[in-house]
């Protein structure tokens, strides 16, 4: 799940300064899970930014809506009869959602009312933590399913380092491990033995950004299809 916390109301009502009419568009997916961006936290933002308007004398327009998801482009086409109402759109999406956005209404003004942290797991209520990279070349295989590039300070791939003491990692007594994380587990599993295999260097080449993936059963129909 991709985990985003709310800006700050100053900085939202900074980036839509001199415009009269704002659209507040909100995601119903991972945003609305970490309760950053979904229905309800749209129509916060969007009182919000009119009960500010109304106290600074400013004549605004301020209405909201809410899709699924702003990352497919099935979901943004719900907004064509709306956006070209308004100055500007305010996207409580990730970053990924605002600029699928941006681009489906290249001629309309995106904002992003969210900062995008990382992508997580729910450890309980009201409370998100960093599981994975996506640096696209997964070891979990060989460290327990524990990613010692996420949890490890270091993102050592080789550990633990001389910091550890007591299962804990030298940047703080409240952080464990990675490493002493990963040795337990393979304890737990019968699988120390991989504990001894030296991982090569990350391969950073096939980190290409921006990323691209297609599926393999698509690419096979669509060559079929060029064929015929």
């Amino acid at each position: 799940m991709i985990v985003a916390e709310r800006k700050p109301l100053e900085q939202i009502e900074g980036m839509i300064e001199g415009m009269q009419k704002i659209l507040v568009a909100g995601c119903g997916t991972c945003v609305a899970v970490c309760m950053a961006g979904g229905e309800k936290e749209v129509e916060i933002l969007a009182a919000q930014l009119r009960m500010r308007a109304k106290l600074k004398g400013i004549q605004r327009t301020v209405d909201e809506i809410t899709v699924t998801r702003q990352c497919d482009r099935e979901y943004l086409d719900q907004l064509a009869k709306y956006v070209g109402q308004y100055d500007a759109v305010v996207s409580t999406a990730c970053g990924a959602g605002v600029q699928f956005l941006a681009e489906r209404y290249d001629d309309k003004i995106v904002l992003p009312a969210l900062n995008t942290l990382f992508i997580g797991v729910a450890e309980g209520p009201g409370q998100w933590s960093q599981r994975c990279m996506a640096c696209e070349d997964c070891i979990l295989d060989q460290t327990g399913g524990i990613c010692p590039m996420t949890i490890c300070a270091k993102n050592l791939l080789n550990g633990p380092c001389g910091g550890t003491n007591h299962g804990k990692c030298e940047v703080g007594d409240d952080r464990d491990c990675a490493w002493t994380l990963i040795y337990r587990k393979l304890e737990k599993l019968g699988r120390l033995d991989y504990m001894r295999k030296i991982q090569p260097p990350k391969d950073y080449s096939v980190m290409t950004k921006p990323g691209r993936y297609s599926h393999e059963a698509y690419e096979e129909a669509e060559k079929k299809e060029d064929k015929e």
